[in-house]
């Protein structure tokens, strides 16, 4: 994008405006500003001056349009940097998401602004595993916002840049909310990342964006019924093994298991693990982000799946490799993995010595990694007491952990 319209949509954006809410301030029409910060229309000296006032820029829009003939390139690199000004007009709520925004408008001036995002993104799934969930959220919000004013403004090349990004950021807050319990505002940011990915055109963030629900689906009390349906319906999407493609098929695994198909189970897990093996070595070596696809998810998909077929011997394997290979930054997944255990003790009549398992772990885990997904693992632990059994004093002790 070039031309002063550039420079009035950078300056509106480091203020925190949307373009609508903008267009309503100074009563102009919202297409109608669109089509000159896109620079299908040019801009006039009445419009430029509702922005300097409306942005409190003290004339330097003005001025700025006035030598734009002179010099485009220079008027267009200063105005950028006069978006600073700009940031004097926030609240202390709106400033650090006014900064970041003013960021990306210099990205953008230096042609930088596509890799920010992808940047971004996988900083975003390395934090994943990192950050408590609360300061993750408070940071994609910030991010989200400026995410969102770019793509009123965005042209269709940047367009499908930005729309990925937004499927990807998206599928991280569907995720968290799944983890602190919110399933049914969760649901609402699953719908929200597949109409990003389906309108950015790009097959693997489609599949990326389904995988996640898929595999999020076999904890937040979905029908698993439900959950199969939708891992195939996207399944001929992942033909290519990736890393998206091996999320959908773990998920489909694991979701047949809670629907007691053990055999289609199984199945997928062997289909799973051939894609594994021809994953692109970057993939497969990516063990600290949520992004990559590395060997511990296997063994732990396998645990799962032999877990609820009762092939003790098969999850045992898959538990013990999946322990050692784990980071210790990942300790939430490490405790599903002991509860797949625990669970296996209880089906094969250990009962007691798989309930106090299972509690003594919970008992163990610091309070920052038990979240909904490792209570959702407990309670399986804890349905597999026969009913006839479920006097112990031990069952009760459990069932009370994951209330």
């Amino acid at each position: 994008m070039t031309g002063f319209g550039d420079v009035l949509r950078q300056h509106r954006t480091a203020a925190g405006w949307s373009l609508r809410k903008f267009a309503e301030h100074i009563r102009y029409d919202f297409g109608y500003l669109g089509q000159i910060e896109r620079g299908v229309r040019p801009a006039s000296a009445d419009v430029v001056a509702a922005y300097d006032r409306a942005l409190a820029a003290g004339g330097a829009l003005s001025r700025s349009y006035g030598g734009n003939q002179a010099d485009d390139t220079d008027v267009h690199r200063r105005s950028v940097l006069q978006a600073m000004g700009s940031l004097a007009a926030l609240s202390a709520t709106d400033r650090l998401a006014g900064w970041e925004a003013l960021r990306h408008n210099l990205d953008a001036a230096v042609g930088n602004d596509v890799d920010t995002w992808t940047e971004i993104v996988a900083a975003y799934g390395r934090a994943y595993y990192q950050q408590p969930h609360d300061h993750l959220m408070a940071e994609l919000e910030r991010d989200l916002r400026v995410l969102h004013h770019q793509l009123t403004t965005a042209g269709d090349r940047r367009r499908a840049v930005l729309l990925r990004a937004a499927g990807q950021l998206s599928v991280l807050v569907a995720l968290t909310l799944v983890a602190s319990g919110e399933a049914l505002l969760a649901r609402r940011w699953w719908t929200s990342a597949q109409r990003a990915a389906d309108e950015s055109g790009d097959s693997e963030i489609r599949v990326l964006t389904r995988a996640w629900d898929v595999v999020n689906g076999c904890y937040d009390g979905r029908s698993p019924v439900v959950v199969v349906a939708l891992a195939e319906e996207v399944l001929p999407l992942a033909a290519t093994p990736s890393a998206a493609g091996c999320g959908l098929l773990a998920g489909r695994a694991q979701a047949l298991s809670l629907a007691g198909r053990h055999d289609e189970a199984v199945a997928t897990v062997r289909q799973l693990a051939d894609h594994v093996e021809r994953l692109p070595a970057p993939v497969a070596d990516d063990v600290e982000s949520l992004w990559g696809w590395p060997e511990h998810r296997l063994r732990h998909t396998e645990s799962w799946v032999f877990t609820h077929s009762g092939d003790r011997r098969a999850a045992t394997a898959a538990q013990d490799r999946a322990l050692e290979l784990y980071p210790e930054s990942q300790a939430r997944l490490r405790a599903q993995v002991q509860l797949h255990r625990a669970k296996m003790l209880i089906t094969d009549g250990e009962i007691n010595e798989g309930l106090r398992t299972a509690t003594d772990l919970l008992d163990r885990l610091p309070r920052g990694h038990q979240n909904e997904l490792v209570r959702a693992v407990a309670r399986q632990a804890a349905a597999a007491v026969p009913h006839g059994e479920r006097h112990r004093p031990a069952f009760r002790e459990l069932v009370e952990r994951v209330r």
